[in-house]
């Protein structure tokens, strides 16, 4: 995985200004820690930060290739699991190729098949290709969105980055927000719309996009979309359907030229993955599996089973790291250090994000990094088979908004009474919602229950998995760690989309049609394991730790966060027993501690980011 950056100005010669894309190019530093490389000419400037993954010696970007007559430039993030194939096809059109790295495929692709060539791709990534002779750039991000990609028109310039900051590092870029920031930020955060980069006139490439600029404008088109379609398979053909693509996306992405593993946390989905991938490395003789939990210092004594965490995950760890032979590591966290890798955390999102959640997949991604360079993760099967609380329960599948979000009137008091005025946050969540609604694929003729399941799911697809996919990116790659989603394989997504909710509940049991299919991989007791998501701290120091800091932010007057937040409200909540209060504002994992962090975080990202409030 890479970092990559870039501005275009047909108005103006800007190889003069290659500081300028230096400083845009250094932000994105930990992406890439194993080479950095420019490309500058009269109209456009490139930037790249390389993880060497495949081909190391040869892989060097920004990366030329002449095909013909024409020259083109590329800049890119992510990884090709089809590389094979696409190279068999791309040779058989006389295509000839240097390397045996995925980057000089894509222009080769792009040369061949133009806006339509991210069709031809399997993998996660973001890309950025300058044809020389059209003078025109060609931006593309992959179908999922496992790969970050935003952009900015500043003026006659197009900027873009992997991450916000580079862009925000453009001095021609304002550090500012508008309502649309805030609500953002204050409503519907740590989630973001997608296409919105929360800073005034920053935009995300939304999944599925291309984006061509050149001197006639800019255009932006999608070219992979979810279709509905009646599911014409019968129980065992979906079973063993579900078994192969799953199977042939993980084998795909053991693919690697330095050290891989996976995450285990005695779940379904990280069980059945690190099996397989266990079961490949003793057919392909790489000898053994590597395999990494995370848990916090002391949970084994405050660990409370509530509705959406029912057990601990140490004992399925060592169940499945026994079952399959790995050599595992257990990184256990400790909550002094969580709790002072909030601001890294924030810095590596470029926003205030998921609190102590996504400190301590930092601080798991720089452990697992000592040893490796690519992890396998478990990531996004709830999405795709249905496992959240929200696929089951009558009150979330019914509530009519994001069911993630069921109590975000909850955090309005909070904030002053003129800003709500001026925002209107929760007219601006149900705007959201209805704007998502409209976009989901209908299936004539289906029922109305089976009709709702299918918006639940695109909004789980569309809404709620990008701040996962958000998190898993930017925490790992903060790292210099690349981490890979088999169950984000576009064809296992495509196809599961249509299955309908009858089968994917086999079994009556959240993600029933996943565990038919992985059964054969694993122990009974964690295949019919309750779903117990990412393993949080549930130790009251941490608590104490974010209670203290936000304590002393309300007695700083000049504490930026109270242009947005009621002072006196947030005082009076402090000196509750917040021990005993339950207040789930956002998910399954995001409680008081979480929205003090939050908190906490929102006021440190408007000092040191600069922003300003318009």
């Amino acid at each position: 995985m890479c970092g990559i950056t870039g501005w275009v100005n047909f108005e103006q010669d800007i190889s003069k200004y290659k500081e300028i894309l230096d400083a845009m190019n250094f932000q994105v530093e930990h992406r890439g820690p194993d080479a950095t490389g420019t490309w500058i000419a009269e109209h456009v400037a490139l930037g790249h930060r390389r993880l060497s993954i495949i081909d190391p010696q040869n892989g060097i970007q920004p990366m030329v290739k002449q095909i013909g007559e024409r020259k083109y430039v590329i800049v890119y993030n992510g990884e090709l699991y089809n590389m094979d194939e696409l190279r068999s096809s791309l040779l058989s059109k006389g295509y000839q190729f240097n390397t045996k790295c995925d980057t000089e495929l894509i222009p080769a692709a792009f040369s061949a098949w133009r806006e339509d060539a991210p069709k031809e791709l399997n993998g996660i990534f973001g890309f950025a290709i300058w044809d020389e002779s059209k003078e025109e750039l060609f931006i593309a991000r992959d179908r999922i969105g496992v790969k970050p990609l935003f952009y900015t028109i500043v003026g006659k310039s197009l900027l873009f980055g992997s991450e916000l900051k580079s862009i925000l590092a453009h001095p021609d870029v304002p550090r500012e927000i508008d309502e649309q920031g805030l609500n953002e930020l204050l409503i519907m955060g740590p989630a973001r719309t997608p296409g919105v980069g929360v800073f005034r006139n920053i935009h995300e490439l939304k999944p599925g996009h291309w984006l061509r600029f050149n001197r006639d404008g800019l255009t932006i088109n999608p070219y992979w979309e979810l279709v509905s379609d009646f599911h014409q398979d019968d129980v065992s053909t979906t079973i063993a359907k579900v078994r192969e693509l799953f199977q042939d996306a993980v084998s795909r992405q053991l693919v690697s030229d330095v050290p891989i593993g996976t995450m285990l946390s005695g779940g379904l989905d990280s069980s059945a993955l690190a099996a397989y991938a266990a079961k490949v490395f003793r057919q392909e003789n790489r000898g053994t599996l590597s395999t990494f939990s995370v848990d916090y210092a002391d949970n084994d004594k405050y660990f409370k089973q509530n509705e959406f965490q029912p057990n601990s995950d140490a004992p399925w760890v060592k169940v499945m790291a026994e079952h399959i032979g790995s050599k595992h590591q257990n990184v256990i966290l400790d909550n002094e250090q969580l709790y002072e890798t909030l601001m890294a955390a924030m810095r590596s999102r470029d926003l205030p994000g998921m609190a102590d959640v996504d400190a301590s997949l930092l601080l798991f991604s720089k452990a697992i990094k000592e040893d490796l360079t690519v992890i396998l993760s478990g990531e996004c099967a709830d999405e795709v088979f249905g496992g959240y609380p929200w696929f089951h329960r009558d009150e979330l599948v019914n509530a009519d908004t994001f069911p993630w979000a069921r109590l975000a009137h909850l955090r309005v008091p909070f904030l002053t009474n003129e800003l709500v005025e001026h925002i209107k946050p929760l007219e601006y969540v149900d705007n959201r919602y209805q704007e998502a609604l409209s976009e989901v694929p209908r299936l004539q003729e289906e029922s109305a229950k089976d009709a709702r399941i299918r918006e639940i799911f695109y909004l789980s697809l569309t809404r709620w998995m990008p701040t996962l996919l958000d998190r898993k990116d930017r925490m790992s790659m903060a790292a210099g760690l690349e981490v890979r989603v088999p169950f984000c394989d576009h064809r296992l997504v495509e196809y599961v989309w249509n299955v309908p909710w009858s089968m994917k509940f086999m079994g009556n049991r959240e993600k029933g049609l996943l565990r038919q299919a992985v059964s054969h991989l694993l122990p009974k007791e964690v295949m019919e394991r309750k779903k117990s998501p990412y393993p949080k701290t549930h130790h009251p120091g941490y608590l104490t730790f974010v209670t203290q800091k936000m304590q002393a932010i309300v007695e700083n007057n000049n504490a930026p966060i109270f242009q947005l937040l009621d002072r006196e409200k947030v005082k009076k909540f402090l000196q509750t027993d917040l021990r005993n209060q339950h207040f789930p504002w956002f998910g399954q994992l995001m409680n008081v501690p979480a929205l003090l962090a939050y908190w906490l975080q929102l006021n440190e990202w408007l000092i040191s980011y600069r922003v300003s409030i318009k």
